[in-house]
C-alpha cells in the first residue's frame, strides 16, 4: 500500500511569471514517451506483477521502492505545470466573484500552446504530453521476465534523462529548470541503479554505458545542490520497514558514478525531506474552486475548527 505525506520530494521556487507554454513544454516530463506517467507506470505494474518476490527480494524491492518515488515525481511535475500556468499568487486573488467576465478574461489562451489546459482544466497538470496528446498504457512494459524488465527500465530512464535535457534548454523560468534539476539527478540515481541490478544478475557491466546519454549534471546549476548534498548516491526505500533490500544492489562497495562527487552509494530508510506544496489561489472567474468561493472558504473553516 502507498502512504501519502502532504510535502513535494523537492523546494520548487515561485514562478517569475504566468507562462503557460512553458508550462506547455513541461508537460512532456509528465505525460510523453519518457514521462514520470511512463516511469510510474512500468514499475508499479512491474511490481505488483513480479514472480518469486521473496528468492528475488532484492530486485523485487529495487523495482517497487523506485516505484514510490516515481509516484512523487508525478506530483512534482504537476506542481511546475500549475505554478508555470497560473504565475505568482496574486494577493486575495480568490477574494470576491469574477468581475464582469463579458471582457473575456481568457483571451490570451487563445494564443497559448495547451489551451485545453485552462479552457478544461482550469490551469492545471494534466496526464497529456507537450503537445496535448494523451498519456496511453501503451508506454508499459511489464513481460515478467526480469532481465528484459530491468534493461526496459535502464532505457526508459536514459530517454526521460535526455527529455528533461531538452525541457531545460527550453524554459527559463526558475520553476521549470528547478523541476529538471532535480529530476535529473534523480533519474540519473534511478538509471544507475537499474544498471546495477542487471550486473548482478548478468554479470554485464552495464553501468559503463553511464551517464547515457552523456549529461553530466555539473553542468546543470539547479543540480548541484543535489550533488552537494548527496543526492546522486541516495536510494530511498520510501517505507518505515520494508525494501531494505535494495542495499545488495545499492551500495554494497559500490560508487558515485565518475562524472558526480565522488563517495559510496547510500540507501536511506524512509523519504527525503521534502519541501512545502505551493498554494495556488483560487481564480473564481474560472469557477476554481467557484464563481463566489466565500461561502465555501467560511464551511472548510468551520469544518477545519472541528478537526482540531
Amino acid at each position: 500500500m502507498f502512504m501519502r505525506v502532504d510535502q513535494l520530494q523537492a523546494e520548487l521556487p515561485a514562478p517569475k511569471a504566468a507562462d503557460p507554454n512553458a508550462a506547455a513544454a513541461l508537460q512532456e516530463l509528465l505525460g510523453g514517451k519518457y514521462g514520470e506517467m511512463s516511469t510510474l507506470g512500468n514499475y508499479m505494474f512491474q511490481s505488483f506483477n513480479f514472480r518469486s518476490k521473496s528468492k528475488l527480494r532484492p530486485f523485487y524491492s529495487l523495482v517497487a521502492s523506485i516505484t514510490a518515488e516515481e509516484l512523487g515525481h508525478v506530483e512534482l511535475v504537476s506542481n511546475g505545470v500549475a505554478m508555470l500556468a497560473n504565475g505568482p499568487d496574486m494577493p486575495d486573488g480568490d477574494a470576491g466573484d469574477g468581475g464582469d467576465i463579458s471582457g473575456a478574461p481568457f483571451k490570451d489562451m487563445t494564443d497559448i500552446r495547451l489551451a485545453a489546459s485552462f479552457l478544461s482544466g482550469g490551469g492545471g497538470a494534466m496526464p497529456v504530453n507537450s503537445n496535448g496528446v494523451s498519456w496511453n498504457n501503451d508506454f508499459i512494459t511489464t513481460t515478467g521476465n526480469i532481465v528484459f524488465d530491468l534493461l526496459h527500465n535502464f532505457h526508459l530512464e536514459c530517454g526521460a534523462r535526455l527529455h528533461k535535457l531538452r525541457v531545460y534548454e527550453t524554459v527559463t523560468d526558475p520553476t521549470g529548470r528547478e523541476v529538471c534539476g532535480y529530476l535529473l539527478v534523480r533519474g540519473s540515481v534511478h538509471a544507475h541503479a537499474y544498471a546495477l541490478a542487471l550486473k548482478k544478475i548478468t554479470g554485464v557491466e552495464i553501468e559503463k554505458f553511464l551517464p547515457c546519454p552523456n549529461i553530466p549534471l555539473a553542468n546543470i546549476p539547479e543540480a548541484q545542490k543535489y550533488l552537494d548534498e548527496g543526492s546522486h548516491r541516495r536510494l530511498y526505500t520510501w517505507s518505515p520497514n520494508d525494501y531494505k533490500e535494495i542495499a545488495g544492489i545499492w551500495s554494497n562497495d559500490e560508487v558515485a558514478l565518475p562524472d558526480d562527487p565522488p563517495g559510496e552509494l547510500e540507501v536511506v530508510e524512509g523519504m527525503p525531506d521534502g519541501g512545502k506544496i505551493h498554494q495556488l489561489v483560487g481564480v473564481p472567474s474560472a469557477f476554481t474552486p467557484d464563481y463566489a468561493p466565500e461561502e465555501m472558504f467560511e464551511i472548510a473553516q468551520k469544518l477545519y475548527k472541528k478537526s482540531l
